[in-house]
């Protein structure tokens, strides 16, 4: 007890804390900066207006003496200093992320906002009767939904809740694989009608395809149900699917589709008759340390039990 007593008055003399001057405000919205490139693109990250994030930028080059941008025309670039100060900064950034991350975990109020991030296509056809569901169950909870195509990054909370189709690779993640779905080839019904009504893999060079995000990427994933086609067989395309969706059910071409959101649509039918359905896991991904939190732990329990199944919400 008495050698303990020692190093924590070692510490304690070693630490002055009135050298410590350093004002996290500040720090931050010098990381946020840096990491977006621009004041503009930083002050929506923080939700800030640029004057007032400016002036903490500033305030905190003056408070150390230092440069830390260079003003460009419109572009920030970092000085040497900026460059070395925003590595420990970023380890700042990691630590109050942590300490967040813990605080939210141990709360064990039913109430308040979680945060979903999922594709545009799930969170159209497939959430809505889970969150019908579940705003009855816990009406104190209130829901909001990042529809996006590209992996949150929840250890930075970016979302609390993410639902995915690949499995985590981070130890702090903590994951549920809940089934595999099956997804297969289909049109609108007036296009096969319109193409003679009876198409095969073999017709698929001759094709029209409506692409999603990567043209490239959807040829890879066509020519996993052996069909032999290129990117030039993709005529139109839209970063949103939703969108790239309602092409093809329009009647512009084929395209890739779970089966739960293909049937939300009597319009649409499998296009190609020999080509068998594929399968891509359903992962349902929360942080280790929120898990334990009463509010994402009712939110991901629900989802968990609702995504088990297949069921369409249009």
């Amino acid at each position: 007890m008495k050698i303990a007593k020692i190093r924590l008055i070692d510490i304690h003399i070693c630490m002055n804390w009135q050298t410590i001057t350093f004002d996290w405000i500040q720090a931050r919205a010098f990381l946020v900066t840096a990491e977006e490139g621009s004041l503009s693109a930083a002050a929506r990250a923080l939700g800030l207006t640029q004057p007032t994030l400016s002036r903490q930028v500033a305030a905190l080059e003056e408070r150390l003496g230092v440069t830390l941008f260079q003003r460009v025309s419109k572009s920030l670039i970092l000085t040497a200093a900026g460059v070395e100060l925003a590595e420990h900064v970023r380890a700042m950034g990691d630590a109050a992320s942590r300490v967040s991350l813990v605080a939210s975990g141990q709360s064990q109020q039913v109430e308040g906002i979680v945060t979903i991030s999922t594709t545009d296509l799930m969170a159209a056809y497939v959430l809505p009767a889970l969150l019908r569901d579940l705003r009855r169950k816990a009406p104190g909870i209130g829901l909001k939904i990042i529809s996006t195509n590209s992996l949150s990054d929840l250890r930075r909370r970016e979302a609390d809740i993410a639902i995915r189709h690949v499995a985590p690779d981070h130890p702090d993640l903590y994951a549920r694989k809940l089934r595999d779905a099956p997804a297969r080839v289909y049109a609108a019904r007036s296009y096969v009608e319109a193409t003679g009504g009876c198409l095969t893999s073999a017709d698929a060079p001759t094709l029209d395809f409506v692409g999603f995000d990567s043209n490239e990427e959807l040829v890879g994933y066509l020519r996993a149900f052996g069909l032999q086609v290129s990117e030039a067989n993709i005529g139109l395309s839209s970063p949103s699917a939703t969108v790239a969706w309602e092409y093809v059910r329009q009647g512009f071409g084929l395209s890739i589709m779970a089966d739960e959101i293909a049937a939300c649509f009597p319009e649409i039918v499998p296009a190609l008759e020999d080509v068998e359905p594929i399968l891509f896991p359903i992962w349902l991904v929360t942080h280790g340390e929120l898990h334990t939190s009463r509010r994402i732990r009712t939110v991901f329990d629900h989802l968990a039990e609702g995504l088990a199944r297949p069921r369409a919400g249009g």
